[in-house]
C-alpha cells in the first residue's frame, strides 16, 4: 500500500503584507520617475564638474604628462592680472545687462497685462522674436549699429553734435554694447514669464484696489511686484548664472582678436579667458582652475541675489 504525499500549499498572502508591498511601491514610484534626470545629470553634469576640480590640481598636458602641482594653479590665478581684468569685465557686463533687462521686462509685463491693445496676442508673442533669433545674427547687426564710422548710433549722435565713438576699442563702450545685445535677447523671454504669472492674479484684487483709491503705481508696487515674487527670484538667479557665463557675444563682436575681445582685453570675460588658456594655449590645468573660480563666483553671487530677492514679501491685508 502506497501513500501519496501532497505538496505543501502556498500560504495565502495576508492583507497586511499586500498593503506593505503596495506602500513600498507607492513610496518608490516617485524616485523611479525622477531617476533618469539625476542619472543624466550625474553623467553630463556632476562627473565633468568633479573632473574639472581634479584637473585643476595638475599641470595637465592633453597629449603629454600630467604633473601634480597641488594648488599652484590657484596661486598663479590670484596673481594674474588678466584673470582679475576678465572678472571685472564679466561682472560689469552682467550688471549692465541684467538690471535693465529685468526692470524693462517687469514694466512691459505689467503694461501688457493691463493695457487694452488690439492684437494683444500678437504683441505678446512678438516678445519671443529676440529670443529665437540667432546669437550670431544679433551680434552682427548690433556690431554694425555701434560701428565707429558707419554705425546708426554714431550717426544719431552726430546729429546732436557728438563726435564718433569707437565703442569696441573702449572698456565702457564695449561693455555697454555687449550688455545691450544680451538684454535685447532675453528681455522678451523674461517679460513672458512675468506676464504669465501676472495673469494668474485675480482681476478682482486690482478692481478692489482701484475702488479704494489706489492708482496704477500703487497697484504695481503693492500687488504686481509681491505677486511676482517667486518668478522674480527665479529670473534673478537664472540671469546671474547665465550672465556670468557669457561667451558668444564677446567672442563674435570682434574679428581681429576674438579670444581676447580686443587688443587690450577690454571685453574679455572669464569664459573667454578660460577658453583661451585651455583650448588656445592647451593649459588644461590652469584653464580648469579658472573654471573652478568661475563656479565659486557664480555660486556666491547667485546665493547673494537669492537672499536679497527673497526679502520681497507679499503684502498682507
Amino acid at each position: 500500500m502506497t501513500t501519496t504525499v501532497s505538496p505543501p500549499q502556498a500560504r495565502p498572502e495576508s492583507e497586511s503584507e499586500t498593503q506593505v508591498r503596495q506602500n513600498w511601491s507607492e513610496r518608490l514610484a516617485p524616485y523611479a520617475y525622477i531617476a533618469p534626470f539625476f542619472l543624466i545629470f550625474a553623467i553630463f553634469g556632476l562627473v565633468p564638474l568633479l573632473f574639472t576640480f581634479y584637473v585643476a590640481l595638475f599641470d595637465w598636458n592633453p597629449i603629454g604628462e600630467h604633473v601634480f602641482v597641488g594648488f599652484d594653479n590657484f596661486t598663479r590665478l590670484l596673481g594674474d592680472t588678466r584673470f582679475w581684468n576678465a572678472a571685472w569685465n564679466t561682472i560689469s557686463i552682467w550688471l549692465l545687462s541684467t538690471v535693465p533687462q529685468l526692470l524693462v521686462a517687469l514694466l512691459l509685463a505689467h503694461l501688457l497685462n493691463h493695457a487694452r491693445l488690439r492684437l494683444a496676442l500678437f504683441w505678446r508673442m512678438s516678445m519671443l522674436v529676440p529670443y529665437i533669433t540667432s546669437v550670431a545674427a544679433t551680434t552682427i547687426v548690433f556690431a554694425q549699429m555701434f560701428d565707429r564710422d558707419y554705425g546708426l548710433l554714431n550717426w544719431l549722435l552726430g546729429l546732436v553734435g557728438v563726435g564718433p565713438i569707437d565703442f569696441l576699442q573702449s572698456g565702457w563702450g564695449s561693455h555697454a554694447m555687449i550688455a545691450v545685445m544680451v538684454a535685447w535677447r532675453w528681455f522678451g523671454y523674461t517679460t513672458l514669464l512675468y506676464l504669465a504669472s501676472l495673469q494668474a492674479v485675480p482681476r478682482t484684487i486690482y478692481e478692489a484696489a482701484a475702488v479704494d483709491g489706489a492708482g496704477a503705481w500703487k497697484q504695481f508696487r503693492h500687488i504686481s511686484i509681491p505677486s511676482l515674487r517667486p518668478v522674480i527670484v527665479f529670473t534673478i538667479v537664472t540671469s546671474t548664472i547665465g550672465g556670468l557665463q557669457i561667451f558668444t557675444e564677446p567672442l563674435l563682436v570682434t574679428t581681429t582678436s576674438p579670444l581676447t575681445c580686443g587688443p587690450v582685453r577690454q571685453c574679455q570675460t572669464l569664459t573667454l579667458f578660460l577658453y583661451e588658456q585651455g583650448f588656445g594655449q592647451f593649459q588644461f590645468g590652469y584653464g580648469s582652475a579658472i573654471g573652478v573660480a568661475l563656479f565659486v563666483l557664480i555660486i556666491a553671487l547667485a546665493s547673494l541675489n537669492y537672499v536679497l530677492s527673497t526679502r520681497i514679501r507679499p503684502e498682507r491685508g
